[in-house]
This record gives structure tokens, C-alpha cells and sequence, in this order.
């Protein structure tokens, strides 16, 4: 949608914003995978229990997101979205605050709480704005966010650890939210055309209807199975890469950096291809590159490959694919049901990611040599997961071409009728 009166803001704009809003959600997960060796050590935290702290954030995510799905759609998107973020900035400053596991467990659970809405909304928003046509491409540049938080956040994070202690990022981010918060206020647009007023039991019933949709239940297993494959690994990356491959701590932005880098301009072509073909297409290839990368690096890996390699092609695979579930899956509900559905998905995709880094923090333990054993194992897992999403965003995407078709044919036949009268 152009910049029109009715709508004071271009999509550019609009874009970009979303962009910065979801460069901060993720980065405030993300973040916490490389630093778990920092402050584990800091804390006296044993290092397979890293993917523990990462998961209660998503876990706390979900259940937020099942809360938030009956009454998002009935708050303005942008109001919703200044709450939530102010909210974010908070909690990820009270996580500096830690002083033992149990206290940076309850700060990552708050940051939960207001993360997983802060996620859907921003999906909403894009969909409420950009039309089908260009959303894949709109989706590929918000997803971008992705790899700026890996090129700029993590590695950024990461030197700050370094230089003034683990506490160090967590400050800066909720400054930085802060200030992102500042800017959603004075830019966004509100969206009250679009809100569902009904009553509770009422809204409830729509929800349900909709989350009943073939399509819609689809979604939700592609979503969920590809997000539990990704974080049986995302939360261990870091400790795998320094215990098992040797590479040293001191050049673990780099890792981040370049594999940001890569992926940042890859996020631009998806898009463009999920615009010109399908999803579907980019859910096969990005899941071919994703088992390749696991195979590789994780179930028989050798020094002789590249550790800077692997890395790129997994943070590639992941963001791509990504792109296609977030691009598919905001075609599949009503726009006035759009906010609630995305958050439902959104508390799917939390409860499946928070599912996959406790299941890897049970499979993996920590040697005596410093070797963390069972690795594995854990990419044996995410393999097999990964098998089924292709098929799902297969029929997912049939269903919703069968749906505007027989949308198209009933236009068709109406306009007919209505020329046929006297």
C-alpha cells in the first residue's frame, strides 16, 4: 500500500521499521546462544544447560502468544506493538541484573512474555499493509533483520562481553529497544479498520473455525517441525564450534559476521523467488542446504572443512526457510483474523523452538576433556524433523491456489448474474 492519506506511510518506511522491531526480537533471543559459554562460566552454569535459558524464553513465548491470540485483534497493531517492545526493552536490561541461574532464568522468561506478540504483530502488520503479490519480497527484507542481527548484533554483543563482561550486552540491547520503540511511536500507522470488536465467545469461535482451516493446521506443523529442527542446534552452535571444533572464542563474531553478511543479501533473492514461483520450492532447497550443513558439521564433521563455511550455509538454509513459512502463512487467514492467527503460529513456533533446545540440552552433557558429547545425536534428530516440512508447505500452498480459484470462479459467476439483470 502507497503513501496515501489514508495511510501515512510508504511501504519503504513501513519496512524498514518492522525490520528494526524484529532485528531487535531476534537479536534478544539470539544473542543468548553465543554468550552461553560467557556467562555460564560467569554463573557457574553447567554448558549443556545453556539451551534451558534459551528456551524459556521461547516456552514463555508461547504461552503468551495462546493468551494474546483472542485479543490482539481487537487493539490497535500499533499500540499493541509499543507495548510489547516497551515491555522488551525492560526485562532484557533486568537480565544483566542476574546473579545466579535462577534469576537470568526468570529475566528470559519476562522477555518472553512480551517477545512472542512483538513477533506475530510485526508479521501482521506487513500482511494488514503489503499485498500478496510483493509480500514475499517484503517478507525477505523484514527477514533480513535476521542476518542484521547476526552481522551487527551478535558480533557487536559479543566484543562488548568481551571487553566489559556478559552484562554488557544486555544494557546496550534494552537501550537500543528503547530507542526503536521512540521511532515506532512517531511512524507507524494505526490500523483501526481492521479490529475485531465481537464478543470474547464469539471471537473464540472464528479463531477456532480458522485454526481448523486444512491449511491453517498445516501451518502450523510446518512452522512448528522446522523451528524445533533449527533449535536443536541454534542454542549449541556455540559451545559445539568451541569445544568440538577448536575454533577459538575471539573469533566467534566473525562466525556471525560473515554468515550474517551472506545471508542478509540471500534473505533479498528468496523473497523474490517465493514471489515469482513458490514457497514451496524455497522450503525443498533451503531444506536440501539445511541437512547438508548438518550432515557436515555436525554428524560427521571433519577440520578439514571450514567451520566458516558450514556456519554460512546454516544460517542461509535457516533464514530462507524462515522466509517461506512466514511468506506462506500470512496468506492463510482473513485479515481481521490475521493478528490472533499469527500469534497462535507464532506460540507454535516458540513452543516447538523452546521443545527442540530443551531436547538438546537432555541429549547433550559435558565431558571431562571440555568435549561436548552427543552433538551428534541431536543433528540425527533435526534431520529427520526436517524431512517432513517440504511436504506440509506442498499441500499448505495447493490448498490456498484451490481456495482462490474456487474464490475466483463464485466472483465470476456473480458478476455474471448481476449482468444478466433487468
Amino acid at each position: 500500500m502507497p503513501y496515501s492519506k489514508a495511510n501515512p506511510i510508504s511501504e519503504a518506511r513501513l519496512i524498514l521499521i518492522v525490520g528494526l522491531i524484529q532485528f531487535i526480537n531476534i537479536l534478544d533471543f539470539m544473542m543468548i546462544m553465543p554468550l552461553g559459554p560467557d556467562f555460564a562460566t560467569a554463573l557457574g552454569m553447567p554448558a549443556e544447560h545453556i539451551g534451558i535459558i534459551g528456551g524459556s524464553y521461547t516456552l514463555a513465548a508461547f504461552i503468551t502468544g495462546l493468551f494474546a491470540a483472542l485479543y490482539l485483534d481487537c487493539f490497535d497493531r500499533k499500540r499493541a506493538m509499543l507495548v510489547a517492545l516497551l515491555g522488551l526493552a525492560v526485562a532484557t536490561a533486568l537480565g544483566a541484573c542476574a546473579w545466579n541461574t535462577e534469576s537470568l532464568l526468570a529475566a528470559r522468561v519476562l522477555a518472553g512474555i512480551f517477545g512472542g506478540p512483538l513477533s506475530s504483530l510485526s508479521i501482521a502488520m506487513i500482511a494488514d499493509f503489503i499485498p500478496p503479490a510483493r509480500r514475499g519480497t517484503a517478507m525477505g527484507k523484514v527477514m533480513g533483520a535476521f542476518s542484521l542481527a547476526s552481522v551487527l548484533g551478535v558480533p557487536f554483543g559479543l566484543e562488548l562481553a568481551r571487553l566489559l563482561g556478559w552484562q554488557a550486552p544486555f544494557l546496550a540491547l534494552g537501550a537500543i529497544c528503547f530507542a526503536v520503540w521512540v521511532l515506532a511511536w512517531r511512524n507507524l500507522p494505526s490500523e483501526s479498520n481492521t479490529l475485531e470488536t465481537g464478543p470474547l465467545a464469539e471471537r473464540f469461535g472464528r479463531l477456532i473455525a480458522c485454526c481448523k482451516n486444512p491449511a491453517a493446521l498445516s501451518a502450523f506443523a510446518y512452522t512448528g517441525l522446522a523451528m524445533m529442527a533449527s533449535f536443536l542446534i541454534i542454542p549449541n552452535i556455540s559451545a559445539h564450534v568451541q569445544m568440538n571444533m577448536n575454533y577459538p572464542r575471539e573469533q566467534l563474531g566473525l562466525l556471525y559476521l560473515c554468515g550474517g553478511v551472506v545471508s542478509f543479501f540471500t534473505t533479498r533473492i528468496v523473497g523474490r523467488w517465493i514471489d515469482k514461483s513458490s514457497a514451496t520450492q524455497v522450503s525443498i532447497a533451503s531444506t536440501l542446504l539445511f541437512m547438508a550443513v548438518v550432515i557436515l558439521g555436525f554428524i560427521f564433521y571433519h577440520h578439514a572443512i571450514p567451520v566458516l563455511l558450514l556456519f554460512i550455509g546454516f544460517m542461509v538454509a535457516s533464514s530462507s526457510r524462515n522466509i517461506a513459512a512466514q511468506t506462506l502463512s500470512s496468506k492463510v487467514p482473513a485479515a481481521n483474523e490475521r493478528g490472533g492467527f499469527m500469534s497462535l503460529l507464532s506460540a507454535c513456533t516458540h513452543l516447538c523452538s523452546a521443545a527442540g533446545a530443551f531436547l538438546s540440552s537432555i541429549m547433550l552433557s559435558h565431558s571431562v576433556d571440555d568435549h561436548l558429547d552427543g552433538i551428534e545425536h541431536v543433528g540425527m534428530v533435526s534431520i529427520a524433523i526436517s524431512c517432513v516440512v517440504p511436504f506440509l508447505f506442498y499441500y499448505t500452498e495447493s490448498h490456498i491456489r484451490r481456495r482462490a480459484k474456487a474464490t475466483l470462479a463464485a466472483q465470476e459467476v456473480e458478476a455474471s448474474v448481476v449482468e444478466t439483470l433487468p
